[in-house]
């Protein structure tokens, strides 16, 4: 993925629950502990019985603040520490109910739930001897009871937003992976189809241009009247070669063109089109023999017809690369129903015939991809009767 991708990764818009608290978060919390540690002894000192000692409540009430820091980094163990001193003194409440809430974010529901039982159990015997003044036992526990629970709730509520919130990040991210991935597949793809349409349109087109070249460079006794008519083939192929690559571009660049307007190229070929390519092959000096059985009324799918097309397209150009001089036999049967066929044969090559020129050797690899996707199968062999390129194409009723 590029920069801007890796710059919109999503993130939580909270620290996880389970990351380090900051120090702002830890004075913030000791504070309040230290607050409400204030506000629950100043009550527990002025009853005219108190439980604990004054200087027994504030060492706990100290203790408890001061155990503030770890309770944030460790709330279940030290959760607990400080709801047994609450069973004892409380000043320890506050800490202490801390801990329930920082243990429901933290840890699973079951974990909270058990410290919460254990604070109900420890304010039951704090309050027990000592019952609060204005209030009945019963409704106080129920307050306690309450209390508690919407502590549990709450850090529950915010653990779930916490993994919900990273769950959808998550899936965020995958699926930004996934549209990386997606938009490069499609490249490669755009890529390899630029390299087919390359190979068919020009190496077809070159490789008659070679033709009459070799026909200028063998034969330079030639009337004038005779090399001047080979040279204006040789120009006007070189035009046709550049009207054909301008179209093959356009083609390619349709999804650029802007709305209402539309792309000015020729529609690709068809297998209408076939006896125009086999008479180019015949004027450049190639003997080629095409048998076509097509019904008259009836034209294969689009697909199928260009399919085809390529395909002796591509045994011509073979042809005049790798057997130079030989017949070359095409022929085209099928209707619909009874799907496409493709047949294209010709000899060996002349014990004295030249190398063929340098080529990357992917143009059949290329032709098998594109019978494929027009749901056709392609078979080619070479042996000692020469080259056989054989194609089967679908044509529905």
């Amino acid at each position: 993925m590029n920069g801007d991708a890796d710059a919109r990764t999503c993130a939580p818009p909270t620290p996880a629950p389970t990351t380090a608290p900051t120090a702002a978060a830890t004075a913030a919390a000791a504070l309040a502990v230290a607050v409400l540690t204030a506000l629950t002894l100043a009550g527990h000192w002025s009853t005219p019985d108190p439980a604990w000692p004054l200087w027994a409540d504030a060492a706990v009430g100290a203790a408890a603040c001061l155990s503030v820091p770890l309770l944030l980094r460790r709330p279940a163990g030290t959760g607990l520490a400080l709801t047994a001193a609450a069973a004892l003194s409380g000043a320890a409440t506050p800490a202490a109910s801390l801990g329930a809430l920082l243990t429901a974010r933290r840890h699973p529901l079951p974990a909270a739930a058990a410290l919460a039982a254990a604070g109900i159990a420890a304010h039951a015997a704090q309050g027990l001897p000592h019952p609060t003044g204005g209030i009945t036992y019963g409704w106080w526990l129920l307050l306690v009871t309450a209390g508690y629970g919407a502590l549990v709730g709450w850090g529950a509520l915010d653990r779930t937003r916490h993994a919900l919130i990273a769950s959808l990040c998550e899936r965020a991210d995958r699926a930004e992976a996934e549209q990386g991935r997606r938009v490069a597949e499609a490249r490669a793809l755009e890529r390899t189809r630029l390299a087919r349409e390359m190979h068919d349109v020009l190496a077809h087109r070159l490789s008659l241009l070679a033709t009459y070249a070799g026909a200028l460079e063998y034969r330079p006794d030639a009337p004038p009247e005779r090399l001047a008519r080979a040279a204006g083939v040789v120009r006007a192929g070189v035009h046709e070669a550049l009207e054909e690559l301008r179209d093959v571009i356009a083609v390619l660049r349709d999804d650029d063109t802007p709305d209402g307007a539309t792309a000015a190229h020729r529609p690709p070929p068809v297998l209408a089109d076939l006896p125009d390519l086999v008479g180019q092959a015949r004027a450049a000096g190639q003997r080629v023999d095409l048998d076509t059985a097509l019904p008259a009324t009836a034209a294969p799918p689009p697909g199928s017809g260009r399919a085809a097309y390529r395909v002796v397209q591509e045994a011509l150009t073979n042809a005049r690369k790798h057997a130079p001089g030989r017949p070359v036999r095409v022929a085209v049967a099928g209707g619909p129903g009874t799907g496409l066929d493709v047949d294209v044969r010709n000899p060996p090559p002349a014990p004295a015939a030249p190398a063929p020129p340098p080529g990357a050797g992917t143009g059949l690899i290329g032709l098998t991809e594109r019978v494929r996707l027009a749901g056709g199968r392609l078979d080619h062999r070479l042996g000692a009767d020469g080259f056989h390129l054989h194609a089967r194409l679908p044509w529905p009723l």
